[in-house]
Order: structure tokens, then sequence, then C-alpha cells
């Protein structure tokens, strides 16, 4: 099972997500063999920072996480979010991460004064590394990301695509006392600069220049090749069964996908005239390989025309499936028979 449904070609057009998996990894392994007053350098300590005004650790302190087990579920998270990389290109998913890192600070200085003065609760250190951003991009991620049901347990719980994202980030959530306090923080920074407020977007980003100097630096070094168009899915199997079992697994999940928005809807379905054919519009994959190889002259067709009943397109829809990289003609094809529902419209656009 793919860890989300953004698909699975590792690395690849994201070199910052790269290098964000690589070097503090690196870095924490190497502190742990380090002597002590190494580490000392990036422990989060607020107290320093309120009394002794060393301000420097609001920095070294929120790099590198000292706890492996916070760098492993850091770095599954940041594996995880590397679509908004691919989908913005780095220049925007290096801006969201630099916007989150520099106002998540300030919310952390904010919350711990707001426990000491309501609660009388004295925080003093909080969990180091870049642990703000990490939850911060929790924010694109339920509002962006469609959610698709792949299975139920005890026909009660739902699992999706995503469950297992959030099961990371609830263990992440729980490694240490405070780690709340740097999880709130990061969840409100990310509303506040996702929802672009007071203009944050603008002056909050990494500057064109910095971007070319990081994509001359980065992208030589931390690039992936590109992957190619068929993944092995069984061992021994040929390249035809290979294909056939990757269509069959496509197919049948845009059919759990359709009949479990149909159990929702079932009262608005019966309103309408008849279920929408999701063939008639695109045809499966498998009968896109067999058109190919037809030959001679095909029966003509009578064209198809929508349902009388079928809502218009919505142009914000269809420009927000375009940003997705997907052709225009597509992308009102799909919201025309998802009756503009722009969830099941990606995922079916996704899948085929």
């Amino acid at each position: 099972m793919m860890f989300t449904s953004t698909g699975s070609w590792g690395l690849y057009k994201a070199p910052l997500s790269k290098s964000l998996l690589l070097l503090p990894t690196v870095l924490s392994v190497l502190l742990t063999v380090l002597p002590p007053q190494y580490q000392d350098m990036f422990i989060y300590n607020l107290q320093a920072v309120r009394q002794d005004k060393q301000f420097w650790r609001l920095v070294s302190g929120r790099l590198i996480c000292l706890d492996l087990k916070d760098t492993f579920c850091s770095s599954l998270l940041i594996y995880n979010f590397r679509i908004f990389e691919r989908r913005f290109g780095s220049h925007k998913f290096a801006s969201f991460l630099f916007g989150a890192w520099i106002l998540s600070a300030f919310v952390d200085l904010l919350l711990t004064e707001a426990l000491r003065f309501m609660f009388e609760l004295q925080v003093d250190v909080l969990p180091a590394g870049i642990l703000g951003p990490v939850f911060a991009l929790f924010v694109p991620f339920y509002n962006s990301i469609p959610r698709v049901q792949v299975t139920q347990l005890l026909g009660h719980v739902s699992i999706t695509n995503k469950s297992l994202t959030y099961i990371v980030g609830a263990q992440l959530l729980t490694s240490s006392a405070y780690m709340w306090i740097v999880a709130c923080s990061g969840l409100i920074t990310g509303m506040f600069y996702y929802s672009n407020k007071l203009a944050v977007q603008k002056f909050l980003r990494v500057p064109e220049w910095m971007a070319r100097c990081g994509s001359v630096l980065l992208e030589p070094v931390f690039s992936d090749s590109e992957p190619t168009a068929e993944a092995p899915l069984g061992m021994g199997a040929t390249l035809d069964i290979q294909r056939q079992q990757r269509m069959d697994m496509l197919d049948q999940q845009l059919l759990l996908t359709q009949l479990a928005h149909l159990r929702r809807n079932a009262q608005q379905q019966q309103a309408q005239t008849g279920l929408l054919n999701w063939n008639r519009f695109f045809p499966t994959l498998r009968h896109r390989g067999q058109n190919r190889h037809q030959e001679g002259p095909q029966p003509q067709r009578p064209p198809y025309t929508h349902p009388p009943n079928n809502p218009d397109v919505g142009e914000e829809q269809v420009a927000r499936l375009m940003e997705m990289g997907f052709s225009r003609m597509d992308a009102q094809e799909a919201l025309r028979a998802s009756n503009n529902d722009i969830n099941i419209a990606t995922n079916f656009l996704l899948q085929h």
C-alpha cells in the first residue's frame, strides 16, 4: 500500500525534501556519539533565551532533533509531505517552511509565557529540531490532499490513505512531555501562513536569489533520476502480468471510492436521474491499451450528452485541478462526472 495516494515516486523532483531528510538525520546521529558539550549547543532552552539573552538558541535549538525517535518520525512526515514540493515547486515549499519556522519561534515564546501566567507552569526546555514546520505542514495536508477510503476495521472504523500520516504525527506528538506545545505552535503558524493572514506570504518568503542559489547547490547533489513508468509488482512476473495487475488494482480502488461516495450520499443520488458511468467519460486503463492495438474502422457511436441536471463546472475547481498538472479538458470532464465533487475528481485523475 502506498504511503498516500499522491504517488510513490520516491524523492523525484523533491531535492529540498531529500536534503531535509538526509542532513538533519546525519547530524542527529552524529551528535549522539559526540561529547555532551556539543549537544548542549542544540538544546532548545527558552530559559537561556529569556534570562541570558542567548537568542542564537532560537536558531540552533530548532534545527536538529536530539531525540532519535523524533528524528525518525519527523523524517517520515517530511517524506510524506514531499508532494507539496512537487505540486507547488521547491521555491514555494521552501517559503512555507521558512515562514512557519520564523513564526513558530514567536508562538513558542507566547505559548510558554501564557502557560506561566495563567497556570503557573514553567516550561524551560522544548523539544529540539525543525518540528514546528513539520506540524505546520499538516494544515495544507488536511485541506488540499483528498481523502480516499482504503478499508474498514470492524465495519465502522474507516482506514484512508491519510491515516498512516496522522498516526505518525500522533506518535511524534506523544514522544515527549512538552511536544504538544510545539505541535500547537506549528498548527497555529501553519493556519496563519496557509490562509495568508496579513499578507504574511508576501513578507516571509525565500528571496528569488536565494532560491536560485539553493537550486544550483541542491539539485545536482540531491536530485533523483526520473522514475520508470512501470514498477515491478511481483517477483518473477512478466511485464504484461505486472501491467494487468496494476490496471486491476487501480480499477478496483476507483470502484471502492465510488461505492463509498454513493453510500454517504444515498439520499441525494435517489433524487437524480440514475447513477453516472465513469467509463463514458474516461475509458479504463485496460480499455485504453486494447484500443491502441485495434485496427480497422470502428463503428460510429452517437455522441454522449450530459444529463440535464448536471451542474455547471466551477472555474475555481477547474483551476485547482489544473494547478495539480491536469489538462483543462480532463479537469472539466472529471468535475462534470463527479457532480463538481473535487475530491472524487482528483482521486480519479490521479488514478488514471
